[in-house]
This record gives structure tokens, C-alpha cells and sequence, in this order.
């Protein structure tokens, strides 16, 4: 979340922000946040000045006691008192205003970056580059969706029967090739320095507000009511809360993590055009990157976890393009974002696969994650984290793409972890 101080002195440049990020009552709710930490932080002093006055009437007390003066310190008790009702009035406040404050800011976007731009859907996100060479498929090629009826690799019809729509079964070379990715992805993740971690895949409500997924999404996520946790929409959220409430010392940054897990999401929609086969799951795999960084570095570093999974990208011979996200489309959570994209050519259209995001300080401030510097201050970390990669749309591209009269060819780099080199 947004930090009030950071409001309190960028009035109009977090209004304009939020506004560029379609968030419709920027300004009245900047001018609550403010009138509300002002209200606070005159209840704190009123309180304190009550404690104050409280103490020192407790020693004037002590004083006349000592003195021998019974009867006069017993008059000054109820003076002694009424201090200590204002103390607890007072206090009473400034936790009730802590709260309500607290409660507003969570429901604040982050503030874009100075780059995003202007835009309220993903039409008016800004491409930045295509590369790869679309491919031309023989006479009669087939959208994935048939292919994996044809091939007998994934069961739709089985995970309506089982569960219900949008939970598949992998098959055969189906699994194989699902299981390759995954090893692919986190091998490639360990060669650029990521250690891996295999987090819960469930998470309490803690860890939801923790990394902004609460209040926010909580309609798109799996609630288990009987323990009150929630199934994760992305590693991303359990793999950061491990830092919920910890300060780093600056020897131990960056902190570098990977982690594949399934992903279950309940917004994945009906079956049809834009979300038929694999294009749109309530459950999927995926391979997520998170980084913890100190905030000098952190836009750099966005850069370089992007160029990560354009290699990916790259080794899988997809072609892909990179997009600027605008201020419309830009998650709740995110400063900056880049989604990656590969072309699916049996469906002729792109289909985002990545999304790679810098949060700033929003989600350490709401974690109370921090470093201490070499001066021994405690300072917000900066949060990122990325796909690399989210599993269905990749496999739809390869089965697409690589289809031929003599069956699905899998991409060199895979061909060592599957143990073949087609589909038939």
C-alpha cells in the first residue's frame, strides 16, 4: 500500500497517478487519507500530552505521600484520573482511526510509473517489439483445442466429469511435454542465479493482504471456509510472504527465488472463442520468478527479468512481442509491467504469457518488509516478480506451431527432458 507520508508530500503527482490508472475517486480519497492522518496524529498527541500530564500527577501524588500529606494527595487523585480517562479516550481514537486508515489504503491502487502510458484497456497498451518469425502452417492445420482430441494428450470432457470446466487432464505425451516445461523453466531459472522454493499452495488471509491479492481479488480466489485459506492465484504470493515482518541486512540482498506451483483462479470465464482449450483455466502451472531488491537497483533488475523470459521464448522458437502495459490495464499492485505474448498461429492471435512487474515499495509496505542500510537505518524494499513461464497458452503455441502432416514436433531445447522429439 501506499505510504501516507509519501501522499502527504506528493499530493497532486498520487492524484494524477491514480487517475491515470482509472482509480475514478483519486482525489477524494487522497484528501481522506490526509484528513484522517491528520486527525490522528492529533488524537496521538493528545493522547501522549494526556500521559504526560497523567505521569506527572503521579509523582506529585508520590511526592505528597512522602510528605505526609494524605489527605492533600488524595485530592489530587482524581485529578490523576481524569488524566488517565483522557489517556484511554484518546487512545481508544487513535486505534480506531489506525484502522480506518488502514482499511483505505488498502483499497488505493499503486501509483504508476512516469513511463506507463495513458490508456484504459489492453487496446491501448503500447508494443514495443516483435521478434520471431510467424510460422506458415500446412493445408488444414488445426487450433489446439483439436489437436489434443486428435492426439488423445488432454481431457477436457474428463475434467468437466471430475470437477467442472476448466480443470483438464494431461495425458501421455500430453503430461510429458507439460512436465518438460516445467523442468525447462526452473533449470533455466537455476542457470541465472534463482533458488528454487516449493511453497504451500494454500495461504491465509495475512498473506493475501500481504501482497495485495486482499481486498482486491478476493472474488477471483478459491476461499476454503472451513479453514479460512485461500487457494494461490500465483507463487508469487506465498514466495514473498516469506518476508512478511522481516528485516534484511544489506549483505543478504538481492534475494532471488523461483518456484513452480499450480494456479487456480476463479475468473477464467465460460467456454468460448476468446477462452476456449487452454487459452483460460481455473487451474494451470506455472513457473514464477520474485525479487527482492534494494530500490536503486529494482528497475534494472525489471529489465533483466524480462530479458530472461524472452530467452525462454527464445529457445522455445516462439515468436513472442513485448508490450508496455497502460494505465488502465496495469494491475492494482504494479508500478510498471511488460507482458510477453506468443503468436499462435492456428488462432492467428497473440496470447499473453507473461507478465513481468515492479510493485516499489506497495507491497513491502503492506508486508513490513525492510533492509537495514550500513548507516543502520531500515528502509522499504522494492518487490518484483514475474511469469517464467505460465504454462497453458506456451503449450497451445507449440502444439500449433510446430504441427505437421507427420505429427507435433517439440522444440530442441524440450527434447531432452520429454525423451522425443514428435507426437504422433
Amino acid at each position: 500500500m501506499l505510504q501516507v507520508s509519501y501522499i502527504r508530500d506528493n499530493k497532486e503527482e498520487v492524484i494524477k497517478g491514480l487517475l491515470k490508472k482509472n482509480f475514478k475517486n483519486a482525489e477524494e480519497a487522497v484528501n481522506e487519507v490526509l484528513t484522517l492522518d491528520e486527525d490522528r496524529r492529533k488524537s496521538q498527541k493528545d493522547r501522549d500530552d494526556a500521559l504526560q500530564q497523567a505521569n506527572l500527577v503521579a509523582r506529585k501524588i508520590g511526592e505528597l505521600m512522602k510528605a505526609g500529606k494524605k489527605e492533600e494527595a488524595e485530592g489530587v487523585k482524581a485529578e490523576a484520573a481524569s488524566y488517565k480517562a483522557q489517556s484511554k479516550e484518546m487512545s481508544d481514537k487513535v486505534a480506531m482511526l489506525e484502522e480506518k486508515l488502514q482499511t483505505l489504503l488498502y483499497n488505493i491502487p499503486n501509483v504508476p510509473h512516469a513511463s506507463v502510458p495513458e490508456g484504459f484497456t489492453a487496446d491501448d497498451n503500447v508494443t514495443l517489439y516483435e521478434k520471431g518469425d510467424k510460422p506458415s502452417l500446412p493445408e488444414g492445420s488445426k487450433p489446439h483445442w483439436e489437436l489434443i482430441e486428435d492426439y488423445d494428450i488432454i481431457d477436457f470432457e474428463m475434467g468437466n466429469k471430475v470437477t467442472g470446466a476448466g480443470f483438464p487432464f494431461y495425458k501421455g505425451k500430453g503430461a510429458r511435454l507439460q512436465r518438460a516445461l516445467i523442468n525447462f523453466f526452473l533449470d533455466e531459472a537455476d542457470k541465472a542465479g534463482y533458488r528454487e522454493i516449493q511453497p504451500p499452495i494454500v495461504i491465509n488471509e495475512a498473506s493475501g493482504y500481504g501482497t495485495g491479492q486482499l481486498p482486491d481479488k478476493e472474488g477471483q480466489m478459491y476461499h476454503i471456509e472451513n479453514h479460512d485459506f485461500y487457494l494461490i492465484p500465483t507463487a508469487e504470493v506465498p514466495i514473498t510472504n516469506m518476508f512478511r515482518d522481516v528485516i534484511l541486512e544489506e549483505k543478504d540482498l538481492p534475494q532471488k527465488m523461483t518456484g513452480y506451483t499450480p494456479c487456480f483462479r476463479r475468473e477464467a470465464g465460460s467456454w468460448g472463442a476468446h477462452v476456449r482449450g487452454l487459452n483460460r483455466l481455473h487451474q494451470f502451472d506455472k513457473v514464477e520468478l520474485v525479487r527482492i531488491e534494494k530500490p536503486e537497483n529494482s528497475y534494472n533488475v525489471l529489465e533483466e527479468m524480462s530479458a530472461h523470459v524472452e530467452g525462454l521464448l527464445e529457445k522455445l522458437e516462439l515468436p513472442y512481442r513485448k508490450l508496455l502495459l497502460c494505465g488502465g490495464d496495469l494491475s492494482f499492485n504494479a508500478t510498471l509491467c511488460y507482458d510477453l505474448e506468443v503468436y499462435s498461429a492456428a488462432q492467428e492471435k497473440w496470447l499473453e504469457v507473461s507478465s513481468v512487474s515492479n510493485f516499489e515499495t506497495y507491497q513491502a509496505n503492506r508486508l513490513k518488509l525492510r533492509y537495514r542500510d550500513n548507516n543502520k537505518k531500515t528502509q522499504l524494499l522494492h518487490t518484483l516478480n514475474g511469469s517464467a513461464l505460465a504454462l497453458p497458452r506456451i503449450l497451445a503455441a507449440i502444439l500449433e506451431n510446430n504441427q505437421t502432416p507427420e505429427g507435433i514436433k517439440i522444440p530442441k531445447v524440450l527434447q531432452p527432458y520429454t525423451g522425443f522429439d514428435v507426437i504422433k
